[in-house]
């Protein structure tokens, strides 16, 4: 606002005497403006002390509020330094007597006047340091320093912390920092004469912001936040601080840190610092057992601060006590560590806009968020009533009837009203935020324990994830829950032996526990896993933060393709400046989608084909959006990749655009250096080793276990001369080799070959030649004989593991893609699919419509099972082991209602399928000669 207070609501003058001496104090302003001035005069001892010594000021700055707040902050910021301390203290008093008049005229907002006080307790601690630190560099106390250093503090790091931080500081508040210095601004052999120095400079401009004089004092300094203050100095080098957060952090401290902001001295080192902390108070995972520390930390506030029992109104803490800003505080803070390591939209300082960031992703509903932002407001707007009385840093109403009335003056309403709505906010703000924090207390599921084997309920408590006491507490209230919902399975004592294994293969616990028992509905998903897929429950019991990702809200949405994927990792990848760091987010992001298609297809939202086909675009993804951060550090050593760059030829199922949730991934890296000799680097390679230690960082980057495990692995002897040949093939080799030297089974595996990443012409150009060479005239009983003596290698080679191998053997997957591969090679065709292969044998004249067909259902039929097969057992199924659940989903994958009606149906495919095939090649090879 730029022009004269107005008044939108007034407060009643506690002493009507009192408000006519305030009245005489400023008789040139007008009379609302008097009238305002009287009422916080008669309610506040405090306001009439500072009207009293700022009349003269006074009806200029209510004039033009705006203005005379920047000419405030100026003044600060221009004082010399020996005007330091009555200055700031000047200028404190009058920043409290505007805000304090904007507050109770309801002319500022909430936020306004909060972020007053905020900025100026920033300025004033950054003008109160760097005077300190201009007079030890004066004196020649801090090494190596000089007159230009001031501005930046000499590498002072000042942290606002709590209100401070998030711009909410209180209309009397401590400001809570934590300080600490740069210490590679100095000479290593210099630090503990540069610690020592900060020291001393700490505790001064602390002192000159705390010590009451006959000018009062500007803010009273808190430093216990910093790492272990009991035995740390007060101001520590920046590095020993990260160091204690990496190995010795608290949930408590973490929580602190979503409101840290660098507020004064060096601030891009501060903002450096935060940035190095952000993995400490950010974890990847969705962190529910925050929630526990959280309550935990709130009970112990309780019993310290005595802020238990029944709520009543005269005493209690607005800030600490039941239903107060705290309980609003830590229920927002704490849903923002449990989910902000995921979501960069939720790290946000202040608690209304918290609360806004929570309900827009989801995580807590609109309607709660309106009412504890309300509360809130609310709760700030007495809290603040209450510290203007007499500026003392207290939350607690008064006792007797007297205080509650001058607090209920100072808000324009009468007591009464006051405590009902006091009582009616604080109830409802204990109620939204009380199950959220103790769940545990509602009544727990009836215990199922009788209904199973003891044994196997006896041998949980050994394994490795309830070997802590916290992991087997919170264990323990989940157990009968847990318990109930086995025993509605349909087989409870099959579905106890699968949940049994997956505990067992859990490495900690304490985690996936805290998120089952803050989310209960995951126990029906987790239970339907380990009673349906060994290979997808043992998948979770290696990785269980797999889950997070059902939390989103978003898991069961339809499949979003490859593009916005790709996309998806590309800008996650880019946030992240470690190249290791980046690998291992690749793993854990790649590791979610693949649980989401597994669970889908387990649920039957899709079927096998489409559980293929998503797969296929999760690599292919993952491939496009690692290649150019592989690419970005293998620069680094030895400069960019000469030429054109290379491209990545996806070969065989991945290069259809189908493969199972165990597949290996087939490639070819082919590059094109073009003229270039050499690469341009700090380290140069010729041309042919750069792109063999490239494609070599390439198959690193996808394969080796990190601690997020590997993404796939990888298999390379697609490649020209297979394993005797360079892992990575040049442009015009390829070429050459495809058109003079390549053996039929390579032409057949190119009609299948797919760029999935790299330099987008030579991408183009790969395809075109594919197209091309596809559609030159082939000699068809060359091929067809080739293709005769490559079936029987094939099935003296891979002998079917039984009727459930629906892979290996004649009339079986890889006999059928023989056939379609045989297909496109001869009639030119460029799709990849099995389906397009088929149609092209009939084209060729190999098949008839009938007969291909017939391939097509054998073909569909076999993917089904085995899909359906790799996500049950990794492996190939064996009917009487994988249980009723396994045995529900095969069926169901398949289409069939029972078993054996499915194993019949196999065995007569394969037979159809095989004699198909058998005739074909014979009569092909007969016709061609």
């Amino acid at each position: 606002m730029t022009g004269p207070l107005t008044i939108n609501r007034m407060p009643r003058a506690f002493d009507p005497s009192l408000g006519e001496d305030a009245r005489e104090m400023v008789p040139d302003i007008q009379a609302e403006l008097g009238e305002l001035i009287a009422g916080a005069a008669g309610s506040s001892p405090y306001l009439k002390s500072l009207v009293e010594r700022e009349k003269d000021w006074l009806p200029k700055a209510l004039n033009s509020p705006d203005q005379a707040l920047a000419e405030v902050m100026a003044a600060a910021r221009g004082l010399p330094p020996d005007q330091l301390k009555p200055g700031l203290r000047q200028a404190k008093r009058r920043m409290a007597l505007l805000t304090a008049l904007a507050d109770l005229a309801g002319a500022w907002p909430l936020e306004k006047v909060t972020g007053a006080l905020t900025d100026f307790g920033a300025l004033a601690a950054d003008v109160a340091a760097k005077t300190e630190i201009a007079a030890l560099i004066r004196r020649g106390k801090l090494p190596g320093m000089g007159p230009d250093d001031v501005d930046s503090a000499a590498g002072m790091i000042i942290l606002a912390m709590g209100k401070m931080g998030a711009h909410e500081l209180n209309y009397s508040s401590d400001i809570d920092l934590i300080v600490l210095f740069d210490e590679t601004r100095f000479d290593p052999d210099d630090f503990y004469d540069a610690r020592q120095g900060m020291v001393r400079a700490t505790r001064n401009f602390c002192s000159t912001l705390s010590e009451k004089t006959a000018d009062g004092y500007v803010f009273r300094t808190d430093l216990r936040l910093r790492p272990d203050p009991a035995v740390t100095p007060v101001c520590m080098a920046a590095e020993a601080a990260e160091r204690y957060y990496e190995s010795l952090g608290r949930t408590w401290e973490r929580a602190a840190y979503i409101k840290a902001r660098a507020c004064a001295g060096d601030i891009t080192a501060g903002q450096g610092f935060l940035d190095a902390l952000r993995p400490f108070v950010w974890r990847r995972h969705l962190d529910f057992a925050a929630i526990q520390d959280a309550h935990d930390m709130r009970l112990r506030i309780r019993e310290n601060k005595g802020t238990g029992g029944a709520l009543t109104i005269p005493g209690h803490d607005m800030k600490l006590g039941q239903g107060g800003i705290r309980e609003i505080e830590f229920f927002t803070q704490t849903r923002q560590l449990i989910a902000g390591g995921r979501d960069p939209d939720l790290r946000v300082r202040g608690t209304v806009p918290g609360l806004a960031a929570l309900a827009e992703k989801g995580w807590v509903p609109q309607d709660v968020t309106d009412k504890l932002a309300d509360h809130y407001r609310a709760h700030r707007e007495v809290e603040h009533r209450i510290q203007m009385v007499h500026d003392a840093q207290t939350h607690k109403v008064p006792q007797s009837p007297d205080g509650i009335e001058r607090i209920a003056c100072l808000m324009g309403i009468d007591s009464a009203e006051l405590t009902a709505d006091l009582t009616r906010r604080l109830t409802e703000v204990n109620e939204l935020t009380e199950g959220f924090f103790a769940p545990g207390s509602s009544t727990p599921a009836p215990t199922q324990e009788a209904q199973f084997d003891q044994s196997v309920l006896a041998r949980w408590m050994t394994y490795p994830a309830l070997r802590s006491q916290r992991g087997a507490r919170i264990f323990e209230r989940l157990k009968p829950e847990l318990l109930s919902r086995l025993a509605k399975t349909a087989q409870p004592e099959e579905a106890l032996r699968a949940l049994d294994g997956f505990l067992l293969g859990l490495p900690a616990g304490v985690q996936l526990f805290s998120l089952f028992e803050a989310n209960p509905h995951l126990i029906d998903l987790l239970v339907d896993i380990v009673g349906t897929s060994h290979a997808l429950a043992a998948h979770l019991s290696r990785n269980a933060v797999v889950f997070d990702a059902v939390i989103g809200g978003s898991f069961f949405n339809d499949w979003p393709g490859q593009a916005v994927l790709q996309a998806e990792l590309s800008d996650a990848l880019s946030e992240e400046g470690d190249y290791e760091t980046q690998l291992d987010f690749a793993r854990r992001w790649c590791k979610e989608w693949h649980f989401r298609i597994g669970v889908h297809h387990l649920r039957g939202l899709i079927d096998g084909a489409e559980a293929g086909q998503q797969y296929a675009e999760l690599a292919s993804a993952v491939i496009a959006a690692i290649l150019p951060r592989v690419a970005d550090q293998f620069a680094q050593k030895h400069g960019p990749a000469p030429g054109r760059g290379a491209a990545v030829l996806g070969m065989g199922s991945l290069g259809a655009g189908r493969i199972n949730s165990q597949s290996d991934l087939d490639m070819i890296v082919i590059y094109d250096p073009l003229d270039q000799d050499m690469s341009d680097g700090p380290r140069p390679l010729a041309t042919r080793t750069y792109y063999a230690r490239f494609t070599q960082a390439l198959i690193t980057a996808l394969s080796v276990p990190m601690s997020q495990g590997r993404l796939y692995e990888v298999d390379m002897r697609l490649r020209p001369s297979g394993n005797q040949g360079p892992v990575a093939t040049s442009w015009a080799s390829f070429t050459s080799y495809q058109q003079n030297d390549a053996w039929v089974w390579e032409h057949l595996a190119l009609t299948r070959a797919r760029v999935v990443a790299g330099e987008e012409k030579l991408a183009k150009d790969i395809e075109t030649f594919r197209e091309d060479f596809l559609g030159q005239q082939k000699d068809i009983g060359k091929v067809l004989g080739e293709v005769a003596e490559m079936r029987a290698r094939l099935a003296a080679a891979k002998i079917p593991a039984g009727i459930w191998d629906a892979k290996n053997g004649p009339g079986r997957m890889m006999d059928i893609e023989l056939v379609a591969e045989t297909g496109a090679l001869l009639s030119g065709v460029a799709q990849r699919d099995v389906h397009a292969g088929l149609d092209g044998a009939v084209a060729a004249g190999l098949l008839d419509v009938a007969q291909a067909q017939t391939l097509k259902d054998c073909y569909d039929l076999c993917w089904s099972v085995q899909c359906a097969a790799r996500l049950l057992s990794g492996k190939v199924i064996e009917a009487d082991k994988i249980g009723e659940g396994g045995a529900a989903f095969l069926c169901r994958a398949t289409g069939f209602e029972q078993v054996d009606q499915l194993q019949a149906a196999l065995q007569e495919s394969y037979g159809s399928a095989a004699d198909i095939i058998g005739w074909v090649i014979k009569e092909g090879k007969d016709g061609a000669q």
